[in-house]
């Protein structure tokens, strides 16, 4: 009778888990890729069908990339040529509206518009400049700018040129002029004056009194 085999005498036992769902993360397992080392291909002879085939493609990537970049360039273009024709027409219609606010002005300044129906209308005008950026200029005491303002007399003989008074203010869209400011300008003697810059509000009681007085001239 054969005697029974003992644990060290018996064959040990692998076993395989080849479940495709991992039971601990529950997960789809992969197998090993294994990848081969690239090969590497030779380099086509000079003067071959390749080789040309290979120099008219980086020549055509070379054309599309500067066909590209020319068509971003005109894009941007004509988009600032178009930002420029809208700033334009805005410009052209806000300078239309100046004499209406230099009509409210002088009556604000006169004191007949608090009491007109028509002193809501002025508010929302003012409004609308204000939101369009419409900002005025020409108090007295800046210094006389030839570009900004238009000088109608020029009186005393010092070195510095000041505004002494303000027939009509000027008024400015963002970086265009539309309309200058009419001053009088004299000469005084001392330093350059402390330029005050342009006042966003509305026409104020000098420039009404001042504006008043060009009328009756």
């Amino acid at each position: 009778m054969a005697e029974p085999e003992t644990s060290a005498e018996r064959e040990p036992v692998t076993i395989t888990d080849r479940r495709r769902i991992d039971p601990t993360t529950g997960t789809v397992r992969e197998g090993e890729q294994v990848q081969a080392p690239p090969q590497e291909q030779p380099a086509p002879e000079e003067g071959s069908p390749l080789a040309a085939a290979e120099t008219q493609v980086v020549e055509l990537t070379e054309d599309l990339q500067r066909v590209t970049a020319e068509y971003a360039n005109f894009r941007k273009r004509v988009d600032r040529d178009r930002a420029g024709v809208v700033e334009a027409a805005k410009a052209a219609v806000l300078a239309q509206l100046l004499p209406v606010v230099d009509d409210l002005g002088r009556a604000r300044g006169h004191g007949d518009l608090e009491s007109s129906p028509l002193k809501s209308v002025a508010d929302k005008l003012q409004q609308v400049l204000d939101e369009q950026g419409i900002a005025a200029f020409g108090e007295p005491g800046e210094s006389f700018d030839p570009q900004l303002h238009e000088a109608v007399q020029h009186t005393g003989e010092g070195d510095v040129s000041v505004i002494s008074a303000v027939y009509r203010q000027g008024y400015r869209f963002g970086e265009r002029i539309l309309r200058t400011a009419m001053v009088v300008v004299e000469d005084v003697p001392g330093t350059e004056p402390v330029d005050q810059g342009p006042s966003s509000d509305g026409p104020g009681p000098q420039q009404e009194t001042v504006g008043e007085q060009s009328d009756d001239q």
